[in-house]
C-alpha cells in the first residue's frame, strides 16, 4: 500500500478537524514521496532508539507527536483520537466496563462521564486489577463504600489540568480517573473534596492504543499487517542494589 492511501483512510476514521487548536498531528518525516508501505506499527511514543529498529517499508502510527525528526515515516493521531467517537476515551470506558453518558469537557470533546453501579472500593479493586496497583494513586477523604454513580474519565493527561479537576467538581461526578497527577493538583482536589484516581499516563493509554490498532486492522481497505508495540515507560526504576 502507498502511504498516502493509508493517511487518507486514517483521516476518514479519525478526522483531523477534531484536533485541538495548536495540536501536532499528521505526517512527521524528513521527506514524503508516497512510500510503499509493507507494515504498520502502532505505538504510543516514538523514541530515537526505537526509530533505528524499524525497517524500510514500515509506517509508524504514533499517538504522541515525536520530539525529533524520525527516519521512519510517522503519522500522528493525537487529540483527534482522544475526541473521536470510539477513540481513546471510549476505549478506556469499555476496558473498565463503564458506559459513557456524556462528554466531560464539552468545549473540546475531551473525556467522558460514565455511569457506574460500583462502590469506590469495588471500582478501585477493578482499576488495580486492570492496571496494576503499582500504577494507581488515590486522592480521597471519606467513605470507601460510597456509590460511584458518575465517573469522569480522561485518557492520559487529565489530572495535570487544574481546570479539569474543577470541572469534575462542578459536574458533580463521584470520582475522576485519569493520569499525570501532580502534587499541587492533589492538594487542590483535597480542598474541593473531589475523589481522584490517578493511573500512569502510559498504561492508561494502552486500551486506546489497542483500539486504534484494531480499527486499522479491521479496515478492509488496509491490506498490510498492523501491529501494536508497547515500548513501556520512558524511564527506569532505581532499586536499592543498583
Amino acid at each position: 500500500m502507498y502511504a498516502n492511501d493509508i493517511f487518507n483512510i486514517i483521516d476518514e476514521l479519525v478526522p483531523r478537524k477534531l484536533a485541538l487548536k495548536n495540536d501536532k498531528f499528521g505526517y512527521f518525516g524528513k521527506t514524503f514521496d508516497n512510500f510503499d508501505i509493507k507494515n504498520i506499527k502502532v505505538i504510543l511514543d516514538l523514541l530515537p532508539e526505537d526509530d533505528l529498529k524499524f525497517d524500510k517499508g514500515d509506517l509508524v502510527i504514533s499517538h504522541h507527536p515525536p520530539l525529533f525528526m524520525p527516519k521512519t515515516p510517522t503519522y500522528v493521531v493525537h487529540s483527534n483520537w482522544d475526541i473521536v467517537q470510539g477513540g481513546a476515551n471510549d476505549a478506556l470506558a469499555y476496558y473498565l466496563g463503564l458506559k459513557p453518558i456524556s462528554i466531560f469537557h464539552k468545549q473540546t470533546g475531551i473525556g467522558r462521564i460514565c455511569s457506574s453501579t460500583k462502590t469506590l472500593d469495588q471500582f478501585l479493586a477493578l482499576v488495580c486489577y486492570k492496571f496494576g496497583p503499582e500504577n494507581v494513586r488515590l486522592v480521597h477523604d471519606g467513605d470507601f463504600d460510597k456509590m460511584l454513580r458518575k465517573i469522569a474519565i480522561v485518557s492520559g493527561f487529565g489530572l495535570s489540568n487544574k481546570e479539569f479537576i474543577k470541572l469534575a467538581k462542578d459536574r458533580s461526578v463521584d470520582a475522576f480517573l485519569s493520569g499525570d497527577l501532580n502534587h499541587s493538583n492533589a492538594i487542590y482536589a483535597k480542598k474541593l473534596g473531589i475523589t481522584l484516581i490517578d493511573v500512569s499516563h502510559h498504561i492508561i493509554e494502552i486500551p486506546g492504543l489497542f483500539a486504534l490498532k484494531e480499527l486499522l486492522r479491521r479496515n478492509e481497505d488496509i491490506t498490510v499487517p498492523v501491529e501494536m508495540i508497547d515500548n513501556g515507560v520512558p524511564w527506569k526504576y532505581i532499586s536499592a542494589d543498583f
